[in-house]
């Protein structure tokens, strides 16, 4: 009689049912990838999808959409995500639709309502609000927001009943213009700066105009230097990769720095800064101050301070080709 044996039985034997394919190993992906994320879809389980569909190790998103929000949802991969705060910075776009007279707990169709008038403004009186909401405003943020109140999110407290107390905050509106009025509707398109929120917007042009309002529709047009004319819904990034294509949906880690002066290096010099070692800039053209990227043969190096005539770098890029 064979003895009984303490090994685990080969994976083909465990169980009734077929042996399970092993996970392909995830690649190395650097890159950026613009997303078309859809209504409904959370931006954690639109990057999570991206990254699977790419079979990447590691990947983020630049700039949270709310679920109900569709549009521009810039994912970085690899190293494109030491690159992510350059995008969080920049200004952002949206098309949005207002309903006017409810206002809601969270400021958007998925919330409560709390107070109604049921009154509409006129095409001409929401036009003549927009110039007091444009520059810079004092704006408070949703309570239901991912900003954090003694460690705890805002939103967290809010679903629990808790009163939320935010304070207001110095944003910018570069541009406000109404697109179209209808009745209890208005379409309107605004570029702003890091941290507005739209909802809140929506919310304070309705208690302005005395009838209150909130978000009922939202789409992001353009995140820094991402716009939609660029972006790829998931079905399609999908298809590409079925094809083999997907690769070809990516843009260069290098955009997202593309407001920031370039400086040409040597291979040496190259050398010097992904050692974390700054090195002197020379020639004319040279910036004097401020943020820089180094590039070695049209390949990203490192970004970095410029200070008294070095270039000094916070980020080194390990992207080969040097």
């Amino acid at each position: 009689m064979d003895e009984p044996s303490d090994r685990p039985p080969p994976r083909g034997d465990r169980g009734s049912g077929p042996p399970r394919e092993p996970r392909p190993k995830k690649r190395e992906v650097n890159g950026w990838l613009v997303l078309d994320k859809g209504v409904g879809m959370t931006s954690t389980h639109a990057v999570a999808v991206a990254k699977r569909t790419l079979n990447a190790k590691k990947a983020g998103h630049a700039g949270t959409l709310d679920p109900l929000a569709s549009g521009v949802l810039p994912i970085a991969f690899g190293e494109a995500t030491k690159t992510v705060p350059f995008v969080m910075d920049g200004r952002k776009a949206y098309v949005f639709t207002v309903a006017w007279g409810v206002e809601t707990d969270t400021d958007d169709a998925e919330g409560r309502p709390v107070q109604a008038t049921h009154r509409y403004p006129t095409s001409a009186q929401v036009e003549a609000l927009l110039p007091s909401f444009t520059g810079e405003i004092e704006q408070v943020p949703p309570r239901f927001s991912a900003i954090k109140i003694q460690g705890e999110r805002a939103y967290d407290l809010a679903r629990e009943g808790e009163a939320v107390e935010l304070k207001p905050r110095v944003v910018e509106i570069a541009r406000l213009t109404l697109v179209r009025h209808d009745g209890d509707r208005s379409v309107l398109e605004a570029e702003c700066g890091k941290g507005t929120y739209v909802r809140a917007l929506a919310r304070d042009l309705g208690r302005a105009l005395g009838c209150l309002g909130h978000v009922s529709a939202l789409r992001r047009t353009r995140v820094g230097p991402f716009t939609e004319e660029h972006a790829i819904t998931v079905a399609e990034l999908q298809d590409a990769a079925q094809a083999g294509e997907a690769s070809s949906a990516l843009q260069p880690v290098d955009i997202a720095l593309s407001e920031l002066p370039a400086v040409h290096v040597t291979r040496d010099m190259a050398g010097r800064l992904m050692r974390g070692q700054s090195i002197i800039l020379r020639g004319r053209d040279a910036p004097l101050s401020g943020k820089a990227y180094a590039t070695c043969g049209g390949v990203l190096v490192a970004v970095g301070d410029v200070e008294k005539g070095e270039l000094v770098p916070h980020r080194v890029f390990h992207l080969g080709g040097i």
